[in-house]
């Protein structure tokens, strides 16, 4: 018994302990808007449907980021990292682009927080 006690003490000590954070900077939407149109607009279009000038030769198509129940279920750091590190990275389409080098971490940032906007 006294295993037990010494078990759950330890499990809940090591639930307290911070794990390493990540520190993603907080998103402004005007400026993401901004960007999202100079940069994601020709694949995803303009309110998100993936429906953008470039989207019809596309395969696998963009995807519908105007569907609110889809992008709840994705987390800002996924976004995030999937548009910093291209679709790839997250096992998604090799054809979406990697933008960590033509965007900084705001303007990614920004981006995610203007993308929220568009979910219904």
């Amino acid at each position: 018994m006294k295993f037990a006690y010494s078990t759950g003490a330890a499990l809940l000590l090591l639930s307290l302990i911070p794990g390493p954070a990540w520190n993603q900077p907080k998103g402004d939407t005007k400026a993401g808007k901004t960007k999202y149109d100079a940069n994601c607009v020709g694949c995803h279009g303009k309110t998100g449907k993936g429906d953008g000038a470039a989207a019809a030769v596309l395969n696998p198509k963009p995807g519908d980021m105007s569907d609110g129940k889809a992008m709840k279920a994705l987390s800002d750091k996924y976004l995030f990292d999937i548009i910093k590190d291209g679709g790839g990275s997250q096992k998604k389409s090799p054809i979406m682009p990697a933008s960590g080098k033509k965007l900084n971490d705001q303007e990614i940032s920004d981006i995610v927080a203007y993308i929220r906007t568009l979910a219904k």
